[in-house]
């Protein structure tokens, strides 16, 4: 008689939680050189006098932010909450309260992914202008407080908009609105670089050193977010069915998004914008990010076909208001992080508005992301007026003619020595 070998219920919990953590193991690096795709994508899209620099934000953003929310952060958004915030430092060897089968140092990294993320939307709109030590100084404080607070609000069991029953999947609202609106104030109070607007303020191009730069940081970013939608989940096993809706959303509006966004070029420029496509499919991630785990395959072809039209007025919109975003940041991760949000109260499969759930989800969509919004930005703008006003934020004139590179790196993107 075959003997039939039986699995105890302790080595199945250790069978499950070895598989979970390969695979979130593998999702949080993966997110990780999405700052590579940051990295490359900012570069290419300024002029080759600064493109060190942003690669110098870059990696500011995750040696500052990621020592900050090690020490500080962490502990803020996943501690013991009241509601609104926590105190504790570290990475706290308790239970966070999310039926977590991974270790709780593992899901520091991959949350480590998030904030460095949110803080790198901010590197791309303050490009070719901010003093590079006043840029890491704002890391600090983004990856130690503000970020985190959000964080607290959505994803820890005991947040005010997790218990409303806020849906933010994978962060449209506590990531990319967050990055957002704060890359907006940030713009605002830096001020337009020279030469970006004429005598009667019009907008100037200053077009990107290098498109095709530009693009592989986009190609490389879409491939994170497969990742990052995905890899928020937390755990494969038992989650497949989830981990395939979600995959599969996350590219249908990517797609959808590029789609409109070439179309609309097209038909109203006379061209295809192809820097603005790339946007475009950025967009269409950004706004699935929220919703990508409860809308149907078709609700996120729509989500994107809208961010992709989307994403293109609202960058003209900007520049017309004399606010100066050399890549896009604040229409890309800003505005479409806002719709995306909103866009689950309309189309969530079970709640949405659009399929009979009544406006109560719609509600909370909005009022959890409109407060996030709103936090981002008051607070990165008294934040940052405070710094104009002390140590200053800007280069000087002569450094941004020059080129940051030359000027505070000693160093140039592209040698002419033969």
């Amino acid at each position: 008689m075959e003997e039939v070998a039986t699995i105890t219920v302790i080595e199945q919990a250790e069978l499950i939680s070895a598989i979970d953590t390969v695979w979130v193991s593998i999702c949080a690096a993966i997110i990780f050189l999405m700052e590579g795709g940051f990295a490359l994508l900012e570069a290419g899209f300024v002029r080759s006098k600064n493109s060190m620099s942003i690669i110098a934000k870059v990696i500011i953003d995750i040696i500052f932010g990621g020592l900050a929310f090690y020490a500080i952060g962490f502990g803020i958004a996943y501690g013991a909450s009241n509601g609104y915030f926590a105190f504790d430092t570290g990475i706290t060897d308790t239970d966070i309260g999310l039926g977590l089968t991974i270790s709780n140092k593992l899901f520091w990294f991959i949350q480590l992914g998030f904030a460095i993320a949110a803080i790198s939307i901010v590197s791309g709109a303050v490009a070719e202008r901010m003093k590079v030590w006043v840029y890491a100084l704002f890391v600090v404080i983004f990856c130690a407080v503000m970020y985190p607070l959000a964080a607290n609000w959505v994803w820890n069991p005991n947040g005010w908009l997790a218990l409303r029953g806020f849906n933010d999947f994978a962060g449209s609202s506590a990531v990319h609105a967050m990055g957002g609106f704060a890359a907006l104030a940030a713009a605002i109070v830096l001020g337009p670089r020279l030469g970006k607007y004429d005598q009667n303020g019009d907008p100037v191009a200053i077009p990107g050193h290098n498109l095709p730069l530009a693009a592989v940081g986009g190609f490389i970013l879409w491939f994170g977010w497969f990742a990052f939608n995905p890899g928020s989940t937390l755990g494969a096993v038992g989650n497949w069915e989830l981990i395939g809706t979600v995959a599969t959303n996350t590219f249908l509006a990517s797609a959808a998004g590029g789609v409109s966004t070439m179309l609309y070029t097209y038909f109203k420029y006379g061209q295809i914008d192809i820097t603005m496509t790339i946007n475009g499919v950025l967009a269409g991630l950004v706004a699935i990010t929220a919703g990508c785990n409860i809308v149907s395959p078709e609700s996120a072809i729509l989500i994107g076909l809208i961010a992709g039209i989307l994403v293109d007025i609202a960058v003209i919109y900007i520049d017309k208001m004399r606010i100066d975003d050399p890549v896009g940041a604040i229409a890309v991760h800003g505005i479409n992080g806002l719709f995306g949000t909103i866009a689950v109260g309309l189309f969530a499969v079970e709640d949405g508005l659009f399929f009979g759930g009544g406006s109560q989800l719609l509600i909370t969509q909005l009022l959890g992301v409109l407060v996030i919004a709103a936090f981002s930005f008051i607070l990165t703008f008294i934040i940052m007026t405070i710094l104009k006003k002390t140590i200053g934020i800007r280069v000087d004139r002569s450094e941004e003619t020059a080129g940051i590179d030359a000027v505070t790196f000693g160093v140039e993107a592209y040698t002419t020595f033969e």
